[in-house]
């Protein structure tokens, strides 16, 4: 019995057995994506919309204020435009909604083979696996939805993964295209500035700021004749948000949620929450104190101990920087709508495993998460639910990476000059 035990927990605990779980996680939420659009109806939402503003753009549109369709006007960037562009064609104007359900399944499945890969880069072990094929939601998503949210997760999980195998500009690239589909991918972007200053330096950070510049402007470049419509709509940030679809903050009146003092105030909770990790977590691999790190972004002169600096940012490490921001914008996020939760469904379990957590709180978690985003409308008790598991899940990880890199603030010598050239 005893070997059993310990054959059962080496299964549990040994990321090594992930080299072999992995396809077969695979091959069973492929067969599982087949039954979701074989067997459960299509619920139109955006799809339609959509196609009609891709018709208007191949009409030779190109002013975003013209650019319309049933539930609304283009509020997206170029990436999104090119992609669903070539699905308009491949089916028949937006027309075949099944191939668009399967191709969307092929997404679905190479973005998890992706996140698995991540995880697998971080040594997480084999019993967090499950949770990434679980959801019910993130399936909708994808498979039912047809949401443009998936080519956005899509290029920040390749993005994570080429960090972690060190190919940056190709990171970057991903990135910025999926920034260009979806802007949300702008909460993690402060995080990922920190981890290229203390990977590649100030100079080489500002060339992967380049990159993400210039793949945007190249996304944008057909409408560059309408430059200020494009970019006060692809970027708006002054979007209002209607209380009947929030996920989040259904547990306070209508009236707090429409106000400017609410919208203000999660607006510093962000920046202080973002402010707060990074001078107590993201900066510890350049054992500086903030001060110092600010020294390193300037591209100056390579400090002395670049090569050791860069060594400390592990796979792990970019992992939980980039995820923990994101988890950070979505918990302080106005409104969050039900596609969002394909941000946080492949990010809450890793962080979840970052906080320490026992496996069964992990998945108690999980489950209370899932559980509240497949509720709808949504309720007070859900969105309290929603928001809940998502302060947990950034306090937690903030406290259960407080002995990594332990003694690197403790190296701090008051004068920065012996750091830098």
């Amino acid at each position: 019995m005893s070997q059993l035990i310990r054959q059962a927990l080496d299964l549990a605990y040994n990321p090594e057995h992930t080299r072999w779980m992995i396809p077969l996680l695979l091959v069973a939420d492929a067969a599982l994506c087949g039954v979701v659009i074989d067997k459960i109806p299509y619920t139109e939402i955006d799809w339609t919309t959509y196609m009609q503003q891709i018709s208007i753009y191949l009409k030779g549109e190109r002013d975003y204020a013209k650019i319309s369709g049933s539930t609304g006007p283009l509020v997206y960037p170029g990436a999104h435009v090119w992609i669903y562009k070539y699905l308009y064609k491949i089916t028949d104007e937006g027309r075949n909604i099944q191939l668009a359900q399967y191709i969307f399944a092929l997404v679905y499945l190479v973005t998890l083979a992706v996140v698995m890969a991540c995880y697998r880069r971080a040594k997480v072990p084999p019993y967090v696996f499950p949770l990434l094929v679980m959801s019910k939601r993130l399936h909708s998503i994808f498979m039912l939805r047809c949401f443009n949210d998936c080519f956005a997760v899509l290029g920040l999980w390749l993005a994570i993964y080429c960090y972690q195998r060190n190919q940056w500009h190709l990171g970057s690239v991903f990135y910025a295209t999926g920034l260009n589909v979806k802007m949300s991918l702008l909460l993690p972007l402060p995080a990922m500035g920190i981890l290229m200053v203390q990977k590649l330096g100030g100079r080489e950070a500002l060339t992967q700021a380049m990159i993400i510049m210039q793949v945007s402007v190249l996304y944008g470049y057909p409408f560059r004749k309408r430059a200020p419509s494009y970019f006060s709509r692809a970027f708006e940030l002054s979007r209002v948000f209607l209380y009947k679809w929030t996920v989040n903050w259904r547990f306070v009146p209508e009236s707090t949620f429409l106000s400017r003092p609410f919208a203000l105030s999660l607006l510093a909770v962000h920046a202080g929450l973002l402010l707060w990790y990074a001078r107590t977590r993201w900066i510890k691999p350049s054992k500086r104190d903030f001060r110092g790190f600010l020294k390193l972004a300037i591209p100056a002169a390579e400090p002395r101990d670049q090569d050791d600096m860069a060594r400390r940012i592990t796979p792990d490490f970019i992992m939980t920087t980039i995820l923990s921001a994101t988890t950070i914008g979505m918990l302080c996020a106005r409104s969050l709508h039900y596609q969002f939760f394909a941000y946080i469904a492949w990010t809450t379990p890793f962080l979840l495993w970052k906080a320490g957590f026992h496996p069964i709180v992990q998945y108690i978690l999980w489950g209370a998460q899932e559980w509240a985003w497949n509720v709808y409308p949504s309720t007070p008790a859900s969105s309290a639910t929603v928001v809940g598991v998502l302060a947990i899940t950034a306090a937690g990880s903030w406290w259960g990476t407080r002995n990594e890199y332990e003694g690197a603030m403790k190296g701090i010598i008051e004068d920065d000059h012996e750091h830098e050239e």
